[in-house]
């Protein structure tokens, strides 16, 4: 029989789409706590993406609770970041970062995705977590409690029917499942916004620096990552890219960006005047910010799928984890005693507490986020901005501490109970399943 017609089944207490920060943070608790639980991942990794880099202080105490050490992170990441700058034509202007009040962890590092998805994919895997990879989700349904998802070994074009008591999605915000992507087509339109990143070797980029670029159209960053790597992400809209596409005929998206940020912000020019990129750009998008999580979804969403604040505050990383933990918080709240037995009601009480918790704490930053994006792309506000800055670098700072680069959503006492306390799988309406597989399934090494 042809492979793509076979289907094995294999039953698990989650399933999660996505193995970024935020799928694999909410596979080690989950699997750490005693839950049957599948990551599927479609890229192999290690693999780049269009994402910034910055790890807040606020989520370094995350990481070491998901099993990275502070000598294995320390080893790999860059400089700490300890100044941030606003940087807009010829204007630069710089100030200090926020410390955060953590003992050991004071401040923002850099740290390239390749390596930090790779650290905690490997964790997840280390707490019991099954990882398919690369393969794709292509659908998911069934009420709570007895989903259904069709995956897809992307090698061997093997499908195969998941059965999950919960559905966690982690895939992120551009790579929605076949299904979903399909519903939300819509027109293009000149205001949307695509995102680039590219990496250099050589540049001249002071250690501990964060920059901030605002220029017509967009926005962006630079920072040092690991290895000594400058990484530079902007965003920046379609019709900007188009008229600067028609002045450097025969050019990619990519360099036509690169050459209109070293021709309009004096810091790039500056920093990449004696370096070499590493590979092409990478292009993604368009982004869409904005909340999608709701209160009553029929799966759980975590990260970009729950939700996208614009780049420009270097939130995502934070965004991410911190939604993966509050979850996780709720999922592993119900004792197998006291807590409801029906699946759909145990269900739709998390996902509603969950929600409320996810707003509590990132709703602030996403209007931020839009406010500072808006105001940077367009010149009048970003005139006002720089002016502004000039006379009070001190507004950089607050600005920094206003979009919570130094504050978690998770306290300490959360942190501790859900990194080392085991708790009770999720209610369900059926008999329970044992979960193993009932016909092979191969695992990607």
């Amino acid at each position: 029989m042809n492979a793509m017609n076979t289907m094995n089944t294999t039953t698990f207490d989650a399933l999660i789409v996505g193995a970024g920060p935020a799928g694999s943070s909410a596979a080690v608790l989950l699997a750490r706590a005693g839950w049957s639980v599948a990551i599927v991942e479609k890229q192999a990794f290690p693999r780049r993406k269009v994402c910034g880099e910055c790890i807040a202080a606020s989520n370094l105490p995350l990481l070491e609770a998901l099993g990275v050490s502070p000598a294995a992170f320390d080893s790999l990441a860059a400089p700490r970041l300890q100044r941030v700058a606003f940087m807009r034509g010829s204007h630069n202007v710089s100030a200090p970062l926020p410390a955060a009040t953590h003992p050991q962890h004071s401040w923002a590092r850099a740290l390239g995705r390749e390596t930090l998805d790779t650290l905690l994919l490997n964790q997840a895997r280390a707490a019991g977590a099954r990882v398919l990879q690369p393969w794709s989700v292509l659908s998911v349904d069934g009420p709570p409690g007895q989903m259904r998802a069709m995956a897809l070994d992307i090698g061997t074009g093997e499908k195969t029917e998941l059965q999950s008591r919960v559905v966690i999605l982690a895939n992120g915000s551009w790579e929605p499942l076949q299904s979903v992507r399909r519903a939300e087509q819509r027109v293009r339109r000149g205001s949307d916004l695509f995102a680039f990143k590219a990496n250099f070797d050589n540049a001249n980029l002071a250690a501990g620096l964060l920059p901030v670029l605002a220029f017509e159209g967009g926005y962006g960053g630079m920072v040092m990552a690991d290895r000594q790597t400058t990484t530079i992400a902007c965003c920046i809209r379609a019709d900007q890219i188009s008229a600067l596409r028609a002045r450097l005929p025969g050019h990619s998206a990519g360099e036509v960006v690169e050459a209109m940020l070293r021709r309009e912000c004096a810091g790039v020019n500056a920093a990449l005047q004696t370096a070499q990129r590493l590979g092409p750009w990478l292009g993604s998008g368009p982004i869409d910010p904005g909340i999608r999580l709701r209160g009553d979804d029929r799966v759980f969403k975590i990260g970009n799928a729950a939700a996208e604040a614009h780049p420009i505050i270097g939130e995502g990383m934070s965004m991410a984890m911190q939604s993966a933990w509050l979850l996780c918080d709720r999922l592993l709240a119900t004792s197998g005693e006291g807590g409801p037995q029906d699946a759909a009601r145990w269900h739709a009480d998390v996902a509603r507490r969950y929600a409320a918790d996810w707003r509590r704490h990132f709703s602030t930053r996403l209007r931020l986020a839009a406010m500072l994006a808006h105001a940077a792309m367009r010149p009048l506000p970003a005139s006002i901005l720089v002016s502004a800055v000039r006379h009070f670098p001190s507004a950089v700072t607050w600005s920094a501490r206003w979009c919570a680069k130094v504050t978690c959503a998770i306290d300490p006492a959360t942190i501790a109970r859900l990194a080392s306390v085991p708790a009770p799988r999720p209610p369900t309406a059926r008999a329970p399943l044992a979960a193993q597989s009932t016909g092979p399934l191969t695992e990607a090494s």
